[in-house]
């Protein structure tokens, strides 16, 4: 079910008052959902001005690094912000939707489908930031599973058919020695791997967090047997790049000083959220937008959610060396090709 935020981004610099006649009424602190305003920073020239984004968030571990970024925005005072409608969608599929049709100008959306995306309709969209590494786990009720290859010949539940889960699932069973044909992988959605799990007396299921932390709440007789970021480590020499940020590229070119404000608010709300000091605080606040059930889940689970805000070189690095390894295992994992240099934004 989508949930409807009103989200101000937080602007890098101090707004001059002038500007508020460029956002309409000065009586109200938002535009509508889906509207778009226009804001100037630093002065009030034509130049300056830009067309302030619609957002759209993932729930789960890939809207986590978010949150603080929409609390203080919405604290804000008119003159310290700028309105822009987001919206916090739990399906990939209806943020690249978004994407392409324009109704969303900044996404979060997991890595695999960004390249899959560019490489369904060319030059369409720019990659942005890296916001999370490794969050995938093997959960059993039992103690049988202490590697990747005791999964052979094994029933395992698990959630993200067709996304990075199942490819970063099967690629850590082939290098493993394991072919994944030899495990009876049952794609369901996380409810339905909780309720497997909850009805078995030795289950074994793949989920991300916050859905394997809510789980292990839920039943104590539950266990993580593997993180698959430490898998992943173990046969690779680069980083589990599993959720990332991107922008419309149309938008990029048109408005350079909203993605850079952006991109500003963005690393201060990921610094924020990975600060253990903040956790309690942290936690409620994804509860607050809906991006976990609870904060009791949510103050488990962001500890375990890698949060991060790679850009530039260091982002076109990282995900070049994942998508490598996605391509070598199934082309189709990523759309069939590699994605080309300007794909990559800020990055030589």
């Amino acid at each position: 079910m989508k949930l409807k935020k009103q989200l101000s981004l937080l602007l890098c610099g101090a707004m001059m008052v002038s500007a508020l006649a460029g956002c309409g009424n000065g009586g109200s602190s938002s535009s509508a959902s889906g509207s778009q305003s226009s804001s100037s920073v630093g002065d009030t020239s034509q130049s300056d001005a830009y067309t302030l984004p619609n957002i759209m968030v993932l729930s789960g571990p890939t809207g986590v690094g978010a949150a603080k970024l929409m609390a203080d925005n919405e604290a804000a005072e008119f003159y310290d912000k700028v309105a822009a409608s987001a919206t916090v969608e739990a399906d990939n599929q209806a943020v690249s939707s978004a994407l392409i049709n324009g109704d969303a100008d900044i996404a979060a959306v997991a890595t695999n489908v960004a390249a899959t995306l560019v490489n369904k309709n060319p030059e369409s969209i720019q990659v942005l930031a890296v916001n999370t590494l490794g969050v995938l786990y093997i959960l059993e009720k039992g103690d049988t599973v202490t590697s990747m290859a005791d999964l052979a010949g094994k029933t395992v539940y698990a959630t993200g058919e067709g996304a990075n889960p199942e490819y970063v699932l099967n690629y850590l069973l082939t290098e493993n020695g394991v072919d994944p044909a030899d495990v009876d992988i049952q794609w369901m959605t996380a409810q339905e791997v909780t309720a497997q799990m909850a009805s078995s007396e030795d289950g074994i299921c793949m989920l991300p967090v916050p859905a394997a932390t809510a789980l292990m709440i839920q039943d104590s007789g539950v266990r993580q047997a593997l993180s698959l970021t430490d898998e992943w480590s173990s046969v690779s020499d680069g980083e589990l790049a599993m959720g990332c940020i991107v922008a419309r590229t149309d938008y990029i070119e048109e408005n350079p000083q909203g993605v850079e404000a952006f991109l500003a608010a963005y690393q201060d709300s990921i610094e924020y959220m990975s600060n253990p000091d903040n956790l309690d605080a942290a936690a409620e606040l994804v509860a607050q937008y809906g991006i976990t059930a609870n904060a009791n889940i949510a103050k488990a689970a962001i500890p375990q959610c890698n949060l991060v805000c790679l850009t530039g070189d260091e982002m076109k690095s990282v995900l070049e060396a994942y998508y490598q390894v996605l391509f070598d295992a199934d082309p189709t994992s990523i759309g069939g090709a590699l994605p080309y240099n300007s794909f990559y934004y800020g990055a030589e």
